[in-house]
């Protein structure tokens, strides 16, 4: 995973690896993966977590429309990943790190980074004309990573995110040939485990330090955070 590159944990403080250009590997292949190509998918809804049944949103029947971030989103996607994550609004839904970590989740230039790597592609997800989640997919020879999974406080809990990693590991299959699906998560988030674990992704034990002192990834508000690594063999 290498030592803090800037690349998005799933979930977790974005880290971010240097723009790089030229190369192949991570070329975008296939009708979804053209610029401004949408696909839609249909939503069935299922709450995140166990105690949040009652008060996030459930529509039964919703139309989600995913394609892939263009620079002119990067506005749009700060402003989600931040409410996601930090501070009181977050606290909407149930994915806030607001309880961990306090300061900025991510910001332009980080998001900027991925949306114009090769080897990475920002998926932007729609509802109507908004923008109401996304993740990021990086290539990594036989797997991908995924990472700066955020969905909109008010729509979680209405099996979105479901819909999400689905569609991304869906892509990641077809376009890039990966085999498996790698992400990290804060070791603390025992719910949000417990909900990629139920998505088929099992816990390795494998961690790596949370980087103290560098404010892009957040101000910890304990001293013991770290990072599992968390895989999905894709079939």
């Amino acid at each position: 995973m290498g030592a803090h590159r800037r690349t998005g944990g799933a979930l977790e403080p974005m880290k971010m690896r240097p723009r790089t250009r030229g190369g192949t590997s991570g070329a975008r292949q296939g009708p979804e993966a053209c610029p401004g190509a949408r696909v839609s998918v249909h939503v069935e809804p299922e709450p995140y977590g166990e105690d949040h049944r009652n008060t996030m949103e459930t529509t039964s029947s919703t139309e989600t429309t995913f394609r892939d971030a263009t620079v002119e989103d990067v506005p749009v996607l700060v402003a989600l990943v931040e409410s996601a994550y930090r501070g009181d609004a977050s606290r909407a839904g149930w994915t806030t790190e607001a309880d961990l970590l306090d300061g900025q989740r991510t910001d332009p230039d980080g998001v900027e980074a991925v949306v114009t790597d090769p080897d990475s592609r920002l998926l932007v997800v729609e509802r109507g004309d908004r923008i109401v989640a996304c993740c990021q997919l990086e290539h990594r020879g036989t797997h991908a990573y995924f990472g700066m999974f955020a969905v909109s406080p008010e729509m979680q809990g209405g099996g979105l995110g479901k819909a999400v990693i689905a569609e991304a590991e869906r892509l990641v299959r077809a376009d890039w040939g990966a085999t498996e699906m790698h992400m990290t998560v804060i070791k603390q988030r025992d719910e949000l485990i417990a909900w990629y674990e139920r998505r088929g992704y099992r816990r390795t034990g494998r961690m790596s330090p949370f980087p103290y002192g560098d404010e892009r990834f957040g101000i910890p508000q304990r001293d013991d955070l770290e990072f599992e690594l968390l895989i999905k063999e894709l079939v």
